[in-house]
């Protein structure tokens, strides 16, 4: 009877470790069968076209921005907003996203123009000289 007890013993031990070795090598591995959920994220260029853009106060200013913001909070994170440049009659955004199409989305849900959006090849400044 000892010696079926301590066979049982034995085997419920292995079982016991080649179940947890076989986690432990589940946890460790890559699956590279499922699709991966990252997505590159592209840098783009739009161009609004607003008469009077330079001359807008900065209420006016923070009242567009609270809205864009907005926006983009239930557009997820997908897009996102750099920074923006204001001129005369037009206002220059540097936006990140997957792509265009949420630009022109974010546009429309927004109310604001989206005139041109060029994808941003490469930048360059002073540094790429040296």
């Amino acid at each position: 009877m000892k010696s079926i007890t301590s066979r049982c013993t034995v085997f419920i031990i292995l079982m016991l470790f080649a179940g947890f070795n076989a986690m432990a090598q589940k946890a460790n591995e890559t699956d590279n069968s499922k699709p991966s959920k990252i997505t590159e994220m592209k840098t783009y260029l739009i161009e609004r076209e607003i008469p009077g853009a330079g001359k807008l106060t900065a209420e006016e200013l923070k009242a567009v921005s609270q809205t864009s913001c907005a926006v983009l909070r239930e557009m997820g994170p997908k897009i996102q907003w750099i920074h923006s440049y204001v001129t005369g009659n037009k206002i220059y955004c540097i936006y990140k996203a997957e792509n265009a199409e949420l630009i022109k989305e974010h546009a429309k849900k927004g109310g604001f123009p989206a005139n041109s959006i060029v994808e941003v090849s490469s930048t360059i400044s002073p540094a790429t000289a040296n």
